[in-house]
């Protein structure tokens, strides 16, 4: 099996329309391919185009850290894919400060805009047709940095936290009309993204010391970005049909839990 393979080898998700935020590149791009393995229809967005969008995806250019944003984004995959049955929030990311002091209010505001409320304001907007139709998945993206936050990223795992408490409650709510809503928390994970904001944190003195991923995950290795897509597959799938309001953490047992 290749790391891209769908791993359950079934078309399992045929005829089921998906929107995936950030999906040009890493963790995203992996998801949208794993979705389009299994059948979905996929339309995914990223702030500017790019060539690195997975073939066979729609894409739109979209900033999902204003409500605008979110209202253009909302209405583009109701006329591309004709309404949205399954719904993956990968868009994220923050830069590190060196303390927590040292982090601006503008950009609090941004870790806010775009790890939490941009998940909140497009789900408000694509919940109602979920709600209607009785069914529908949802999966929010966090980052297994909540359980130990760091002053650095603390508007990232702050806004990364917030989000877990909104996609439980929003679990809860919707449960009732067949709608289930789930997060992903992945560790280290090998992306470009990941490896630009260890750049930047490795140039400030508050940084520790550069260790190998078998130094500290269990597992002997940094996650590939199939390990979360394989993930996300499964909690959008019938396979996840009574798993509702959960947070499945997929970090090679490097982090506490609890």
């Amino acid at each position: 099996m290749t790391t891209t393979e769908n791993v359950s080898g079934t078309r399992e998700l045929e005829g089921k329309r998906a929107l995936v935020t950030g999906g040009s590149r890493g963790i995203g791009a992996a998801v949208v391919r794993q979705l389009l393995d299994a059948g979905a229809e996929v339309l995914t967005t990223a702030r500017s185009a790019t060539s690195t969008v997975p073939e066979g995806a729609a894409f739109v250019e979209a900033d999902v850290r204003t409500r605008a944003g979110a209202q253009a984004l909302a209405a583009t995959a109701r006329e591309v894919l004709g309404g949205v049955d399954i719904v993956v929030h990968n868009a994220g990311g923050a830069r590190p400060y060196q303390d927590a002091a040292a982090i601006p209010d503008e950009e609090w505001q941004e870790a806010l805009d775009l790890n939490y409320l941009a998940s909140v304001r497009l789900d408000a907007l694509l919940v109602p047709g979920m709600r209607e139709r009785r069914s529908g998945a949802i999966v929010h993206v966090s980052s297994a940095a909540v359980h130990t936050p760091m002053g650095p990223f603390l508007h990232y795992t702050a806004a990364k936290a917030a989000l877990e408490n909104y996609s439980r409650g929003l679990a809860l709510e919707l449960a009732p009309f067949g709608v289930r809503v789930n997060t992903v928390t992945p560790g280290r994970v090998a992306t470009p993204g990941g490896e630009a904001t260890r750049e930047q944190w490795a140039r400030l003195d508050t940084a520790p010391g550069r260790t190998g991923a078998d130094d500290t995950v269990p597992l002997g290795r940094e996650g590939r970005p199939d390990d979360i897509a394989h993930a996300v597959l499964f909690l959008v799938s019938g396979r996840a049909s009574w798993l509702t309001g959960s947070s499945l953490v997929v970090d090679g047992g490097e982090f506490p839990r609890g």
